[in-house]
Parts: C-alpha cells; sequence; structure tokens
C-alpha cells in the first residue's frame, strides 16, 4: 500500500490521454492508483503504463472496490478515459471525495440524455430521435423534411460510428451498422441516436473545473472534411485566438453547458458547432481532450489539461486564484493534425526517412506513428483510423503553414504497404 504521508489520486482506466495523470499528480507530491475496470486491457486504445503507478486494483465487485479504496483517503477518483466517467463518479460519491456526482451521470455519458437535459434547462441544442429499431430512425429522419442527418452511437467517442446521412437509405445503413456492433470501449450498441444536422464550423472547448469555477485552458477549430461515405473526419485542430469571436460566444454557452450537467470538478472536453443561432453542443465529456500531448499544450499554452486537474484537486486554493473563471492566453500558434490516408492494405514497414524528415521540420513537436509492420492500414473514416497524429508549433504562422503542407506531401510516404 502506498505510503500514508503522501496524499493518492486514483485513475480509473488509464488509457491513451490517461497516461498523462501520473506525472501530473507526482508533480503535487501524489502517489497514484490505477483502478482497471475490466479483467482484462482494452486493445482498442492505448494501454495505460502500469509501472507508473503504485498499485493496479482490478475488481470487479463495486462494493468491494470502494473499500479496497477507502484506505488511501484519496484526494480524488478521476476517469482516464471516456468509458470510465460513471464508475469514477459513483466511487468518488461513495468514497465522500470531490465529485460531480452520479445523479446528473448518465447525462454526463449518454449523448440522448445529454441533449435533452440541456433541452430541459432551455440551452439551445440539436433535435434528436433514439430507437432501436432501424425503422423508426428513418420516419423520424423523413419526418424533419430535409437531409442531411447525422446516425451515431449514444455512447461512443472519437467519431466512432458517425454518419453525416443525406437520404433515407443511407439513415438505414448507418442505422444498421451501428446496431450489433460494440462502440470503442467494448459496450453493446443496443440503440441508434439521430440529430439534426448542425450547420458551421466545429470547436473543441476544453476546461478544468475546481468546486464549480472553471477555467477554460484551450479552444480549438476543427478542420474537416466530409467524405463521399458521409464520414466526416478529422483534419487539423487549430488554436484559437481566445480574444477573438467566437471564443467569448464559445465559453459563455460552455459555462451553460457544464451548469446544467453539474459539472463542478475536474476536467470536460466539449465539441461545439458555431451555427447561425449561435453555439450549439454535439457532446461534451468529463475526462481529458484524447489530443492532449501535455509538454506540447505547455509550449503554446503554458500549461496543459491533466496537470491542471491535478492542481485542481491537489492544490484547489492554488488554482482558484489562477485560474477561476479565466481564459488561456496562446502563447503561440499551434496545430494537432490527424494524417488522413488512402492506404490500403499490409504495413510492411515504416520508412523511417520519411519519419525523421517530417520530424527535423522546424515546427514539429511530436509525431506519433500510429501503426507497426504487420498492421492492417485502411482507408480513413474517424480518428480512429487516421495513420498519424501531427503536433506543430511555431511563432510563426506562415512557418506552421509551410510544415503542415509539407507533412501533408510526406504522410503516407511513411508507411510501405503490400
Amino acid at each position: 500500500m502506498t505510503s500514508s504521508t503522501r496524499p493518492v489520486a486514483v485513475v480509473v482506466d488509464g488509457y491513451s490521454a490517461g497516461n498523462f495523470y501520473p506525472a501530473a499528480f507526482a508533480a503535487y507530491g501524489a502517489d497514484v492508483v490505477h483502478v482497471q475496470s475490466t479483467p482484462r486491457i482494452n486493445p482498442t486504445m492505448q494501454a495505460p503504463d502500469l509501472t507508473a503507478y503504485s498499485r493496479n486494483i482490478i475488481c470487479a465487485d463495486e462494493s468491494e472496490l470502494v473499500e479496497l479504496l477507502r484506505p488511501y483517503g484519496p484526494l480524488c477518483v478521476v476517469p482516464g478515459q471516456e468509458g470510465a466517467v460513471r464508475l469514477a463518479d459513483r466511487l468518488s460519491e461513495a468514497l465522500g471525495v470531490p465529485s460531480n456526482g452520479s445523479a446528473l451521470s448518465r447525462a454526463r455519458r449518454d449523448k440522448y440524455e445529454m441533449i435533452e437535459a440541456l433541452r430541459g434547462a432551455g440551452v439551445r441544442c440539436a433535435g434528436q430521435f433514439k430507437s432501436a429499431d432501424p425503422a423508426e430512425i428513418v420516419d423520424w429522419a423523413q419526418e424533419q423534411g430535409s437531409y442531411p442527418v447525422v446516425v451515431k452511437p449514444l455512447s461512443s467517442a472519437g467519431s466512432d460510428g458517425v454518419v453525416v446521412c443525406d437520404s433515407a437509405e443511407a439513415v438505414r445503413t448507418a442505422a444498421e451498422a451501428v446496431l450489433g456492433t460494440q462502440d470503442i470501449f467494448g459496450g453493446a450498441n443496443t440503440e441508434i441516436l439521430v440529430q439534426s444536422y448542425l450547420r458551421g464550423t466545429e470547436y473543441i472547448v476544453d476546461t478544468v473545473s475546481c468546486a464549480g469555477e472553471r477555467y477554460v485552458c484551450g479552444v480549438w477549430e476543427y478542420e474537416k472534411a466530409l467524405l463521399p461515405s458521409g464520414k466526416n473526419i478529422y483534419n487539423r485542430d487549430l488554436l484559437a485566438d481566445p480574444d477573438a469571436d467566437p471564443v467569448p460566444a464559445l465559453t459563455a454557452y460552455v459555462d451553460e453547458v457544464l451548469a446544467t450537467l453539474g459539472v463542478q470538478w475536474g476536467p470536460a472536453h466539449a465539441e461545439v458547432i458555431v451555427t447561425d443561432e449561435g453555439p450549439v453542443l454535439v457532446e461534451i465529456g468529463t475526462r481529458l481532450n484524447g489530443n492532449i500531448n501535455a509538454p506540447f499544450h505547455d509550449v503554446c499554452l503554458g500549461h496543459n489539461q491533466a496537470a491542471l486537474t491535478a492542481q485542481a484537486y491537489a492544490g484547489p486554493d492554488e488554482f482558484r486564484a489562477a485560474y477561476a473563471g479565466r481564459v488561456y492566453r496562446r502563447l503561440q500558434p499551434a496545430v494537432v493534425y490527424n494524417t488522413p490516408t488512402e492506404l490500403d492494405g499490409v504495413v510492411t514497414a515504416v520508412d523511417e526517412t520519411a519519419v525523421a524528415e517530417i520530424r527535423g521540420l522546424e515546427s514539429v513537436f511530436f509525431t506519433g506513428v500510429k501503426l507497426a509492420p504487420g498492421a492492417r492500414i485502411r482507408p480513413t473514416v474517424d480518428l480512429l483510423t487516421s495513420s498519424m497524429r501531427v503536433f506543430l508549433t511555431a511563432p510563426d504562422d506562415h512557418v506552421l503553414e509551410a510544415d503542415y503542407q509539407k507533412v501533408r506531401s510526406l504522410k503516407d510516404a511513411v508507411y510501405r504497404v503490400s
């Protein structure tokens, strides 16, 4: 067991972005305990580095798990990824530590309940309908009188299963594709969600809250490309100027969303489209931005969401004094590029010369090569099937743009495919 002289933070399912938590809490003198909610590690996400934790607890009985965690007297229980949100809410509530509680936990996770909560509070939101029957989904879409509409699973992430549909036939095909499959967290998709299509530019709004006082730690503009298949794939995330429109309107709108969904503590990652009527929520997750790279964010923003979350729990007075009610400063322009590909086959080799050329560009901070020899590569249809993730930042916008274009020209040379 961890030494009683050091505070302890608990991370539930520290996959992907959750891997930044151990170092973030360690900077505040805290040990970190990991809770693994499944008997085996989920293979669809970047696995947690269990060597970074003082202990990994695997326990299927939630009541027993609470008693295993109680002796640590934890500072907090945080979800390491989207699928862990509801369990982390229940554990933190049961342990009596700072918590968003479980009363609105479902609305913070289920996309249908999320939007209905906003509608009930009078917050601007999309029209929607859910059903287990594809025919009913088609009927609802037809009744709207215009296309496109958006079909998606109720509780996934990373644009998994999201399709923009321009006909009844496309709606039926997308709805049937959702049913009978699993989301990226291993949960069964037993219902389908269909929503009105929101026309406008989409933004990320990342926040960290401490006892109900929030800090906006980054706003990023999504640059997307709509494929003929109806898949709206991510291309670039561009760090927005916090003093320019629409950041003030986005901030005010997300404040309404956080209040409606009872977000009092920890990180939130919202996706919002600015329509002609104003900002409208696509979805929000009470967890870290999946595109976080802590050292990269430290350079372009002066902080990162994982470290801010650790500070909110481990040093709340310090956090409130520095950040409560405020908005980030952009230290220099930045881009996150999720490279799309049309390559289709088996990766036979990674061309290290091409990788080195990308990494040698002035503004390239980090390049994540996602596939190894032997892996199957397919044309990009969502965030999960992008071929690489490249983080770029530089004081000069022109350098940033030139390097982005160079990466675009090199991205498919990275993989040799049979």
